[in-house]
């Protein structure tokens, strides 16, 4: 089997059609309420790692389902008049996920660039890793 199409020309795809923001850029925009922060990464990394306060865990796996309104398990959240940006643990899967987020027509949306990684490199306020609450 052949792949016709890697990762990386992926990533390049969605950085090419998704907003990238700085860490510094994503933390203004949630203080302000103008945007959802949407954390992508695997419950034990969110646990391991640490969180950033008020960002909504929702597991990469679960992302197309819990935007779409006619999924049972659509989260309210994803249907607010806010802009979304996700992030992961270095902005891959966050680049991936806010490319399908966009195909399915949720917007604004945008990536953090380096994600989680990039926001505590910059020295910006990380809590606990417990297990997250449910959003």
């Amino acid at each position: 089997m052949a792949i016709t199409k890697g990762y990386k020309q992926l990533l390049d795809e969605a950085n090419a059609e998704v907003r990238t923001v700085t860490p510094q850029e994503a933390q203004a925009m949630a203080a302000s309420g103008e945007a959802l922060l949407i954390d992508l990464r695997d419950p034990r990394e969110v646990e391991r790692e640490g969180r950033i306060a008020g960002a909504h865990h929702c597991p990469r796996g679960m992302l197309e389902f819990w935007i779409d309104p006619e999924s049972p398990y659509h989260k309210p959240y994803f249907a607010e008049a806010k802009s979304f940006i996700f992030h992961c643990a270095s902005g891959w899967r966050s680049a991936l996920a806010a490319r399908t987020a966009k195909d399915m027509g949720l917007a604004p949306v945008m990536h953090m660039g380096g994600g989680f990684n990039g926001w505590k490199a910059a020295g910006l306020p990380v809590e606990s890793g417990e297990r997250p609450a449910k959003s």
